[in-house]
C-alpha cells in the first residue's frame, strides 16, 4: 500500500525543483487523492488530523491529504502543485484572517476557489484557547507537565498586564514543538459541541 509519508516527502521535494513531481503524481494516483487541505504549520495538521480521528474518518482512506506548507507565504506555490495547474486535487483548508488577502490572490493565480477556506480570527491556537476557556487551557498544561515553564513564563516583564488568551497563546510559541504537541491535546480536551468553527466547517466540508 502506497505511503501518505512518501506522497508529502516528494512534495518537499517539488516545491523546491521545478522539474519534479512525477513521482508525486503517481503517489498520487495510488492513493486516490481528490482533496488536499493546506494549513500554515504542523501545529495545524495535528489538530485537524487529530479531529477528524475523534470523529472516526480516515482521511486517508477518503482520498484527503492534510499538507502543512511551513508558513501562509507558500500559499501560492502549493496551489498551483497542489490544484488545478498541477494535480488537479479540490484545495481547502485554514488560513488566518491576517493573511486572507494573500490567500485569495495565491488561489486565484492558481485557478482554485477561495471559498473553500475557513479563517481563524488570529490562528487556530487562538481560535482553540478561546473555545476551551483559559482555565482549562491552563489545566492541561498542568497535566502535561509543563506548570513550571508556564509560571516562570508569567513571571517575565514582558507578560505582566496581558490577557490570560494572549499569554497562553504566546507561550504554546515559546518551544520548539510544543504548538504541535498541543494542537493535538487541546482538540482532544474539546468537548464535542466547543469545536472552533473553522475548525468545525472545514472537517464537515471534507
Amino acid at each position: 500500500m502506497t505511503d501518505m509519508r512518501a506522497f508529502h516527502d516528494e512534495m518537499d521535494r517539488w516545491v523546491v525543483d521545478d522539474h519534479g513531481g512525477d513521482t508525486a503524481r503517481e503517489l498520487a494516483v495510488d492513493l486516490g487523492l481528490r482533496t488536499a487541505v493546506l494549513v500554515e504549520g504542523p501545529s495545524d495538521l495535528a489538530a485537524v488530523e487529530t479531529l477528524a480521528a475523534r470523529r472516526g474518518r480516515d482521511l486517508a482512506a477518503e482520498g484527503v491529504c492534510v499538507v502543512s506548507m511551513g508558513g501562509a507565504m507558500s500559499i501560492a506555490r502549493y496551489a498551483e502543485l497542489l490544484g488545478p495547474p498541477g494535480l488537479g486535487l479540490r484545495l481547502t483548508g485554514l488560513c488566518d484572517k491576517r493573511e486572507q488577502g494573500f490567500y485569495e490572490r495565491g488561489l486565484r493565480r492558481a485557478g482554485a476557489p477561495d471559498r473553500d477556506f475557513f479563517v481563524c480570527v488570529a490562528d487556530l491556537e487562538d481560535e482553540l484557547i478561546r473555545a476551551l476557556g483559559p482555565a482549562r487551557v491552563e489545566e492541561t498544561i498542568a497535566a502535561e507537565g509543563d506548570l513550571r515553564p508556564w509560571q516562570t513564563f508569567l513571571s517575565q516583564p514582558a507578560q505582566h498586564g496581558r490577557p490570560r488568551q494572549q499569554q497562553l497563546r504566546r507561550f504554546l510559541g515559546t518551544k520548539k514543538g510544543r504548538k504541535i504537541r498541543y494542537g493535538t491535546l487541546l482538540v482532544e480536551a474539546l468537548g464535542a459541541d466547543r469545536v472552533p468553527e473553522p475548525l468545525d466547517a472545514l472537517l464537515a466540508s471534507l
